[in-house]
């Protein structure tokens, strides 16, 4: 039994919600994010103030924060959900997967860059991709733009897609919930600037928490979809230099997966990053924004393939 679902009630529910996010993907008006966003943002400014001040102040200050916009709408469903009617809950299952996931939206950012580098509008293709990273193209070239899309592509496969999956599979749609709001903050305001070290320690600190065990089967997804030795070495070796502990071991082993060189040199907020290399090869060109997509939903066949040959087996033993 997973999230309170036996395997064959979860893996419809899961089909249903990756069917949705691919039909419809993210709502283009009125998302609910944005509220979200917008109410956290504000409660931030207000209790984020003045000068940085006291360390443990701040964390508490966020920590508090962070429990309390994440826990009560998170609570509010499982409340809901425990007084619903089974269709409701079905209902409620498949809509919160598909308010997690981002695959659609995620293909469709990848591929416009990669669309505008194919078609040598360079000016293009970096504004295109600023909406998707965050560090500073204005100068880039064609090969870093690239390289910057294939390195998002293959992070947000953890991020927007298989780190809901497990969540999902874990908690249900109070647990696909509790993932997409905590990733939220830890975007809005995991960064180790002034006005957000301390603050948004603890949304960073959750987040790589309950990334963990995701991002290493993503990494090991990736390994087992391209060049597995290559993948599973480059992990091995590579990912403990990257900063983050989690898009560290995604990254390298898609890169080796993928048969090419991604890290190194990057400028954010003005100033040049020296970054551990990763993978293994050539470094990307604009094709290889679409081999990165086709590693992640190759990966969510893969993700759905599983669960289903569990959900047969379950069914052959009488447990399903």
């Amino acid at each position: 039994m997973f999230a309170g679902l036996g395997i064959g009630a979860l893996l419809v529910l899961t089909c249903a919600g990756v069917a949705l996010d691919a039909v419809f993907g993210e709502p283009r008006r009125a998302h609910p994010l944005m509220a979200f966003g917008w109410i956290a943002q504000r409660i931030e400014t207000r209790l984020n103030r003045g000068a940085p001040g006291n360390a443990l102040e701040r964390r508490l200050r966020g920590a508090a924060v962070l429990g309390v916009v994440v826990g009560m709408p998170v609570t509010m469903l499982a409340v809901v959900m425990a007084q619903a009617p089974a269709w409701a809950i079905a209902v409620l299952h498949a809509a919160m997967l598909y308010f997690a996931l981002g695959a659609k939206s995620l293909r469709q950012h990848a591929q416009a860059v990669a669309k505008a580098l194919g078609a040598s509008d360079l000016a293009g293709a970096r504004r295109l991709c600023a909406r998707i990273v965050t560090r500073d193209l204005p100068e880039a070239a064609a090969p870093d733009v690239a390289r910057a899309a294939v390195e998002s592509t293959l992070e947000n496969g953890n991020d927007a897609v298989f780190g809901a999956l497990f969540w999902f599979a874990i908690g249900g749609a109070p647990g696909a919930l509790a993932y997409r709001l905590v990733n939220t903050l830890d975007a809005m305001w995991g960064y180790k600037t002034p006005r957000y070290r301390y603050f948004g320690w603890a949304a960073a600190r959750l987040d790589d928490l309950m990334n963990y065990f995701p991002a290493r089967l993503t990494a090991l997804t990736y390994a087992a979809l391209g060049d597995t030795r290559t993948g599973l070495r480059c992990w091995r070796t590579q990912a403990r230099a990257w900063e983050s502990p989690n898009a560290g071991p995604v990254m390298a082993a898609g890169a080796g997966a993928l048969g090419i060189a991604l890290g190194g040199a990057a400028r954010y907020h003005g100033r040049l990053e020296q970054r551990a290399c990763l993978g293994h090869g050539l470094e990307p060109q604009a094709a290889d924004i679409g081999r990165a997509l086709r590693l992640v939903h190759a990966g969510i066949a893969m993700w759905l393939a599983f669960l289903a040959v569990a959900a047969l087996a379950a069914w052959g033993s009488g447990h399903a």
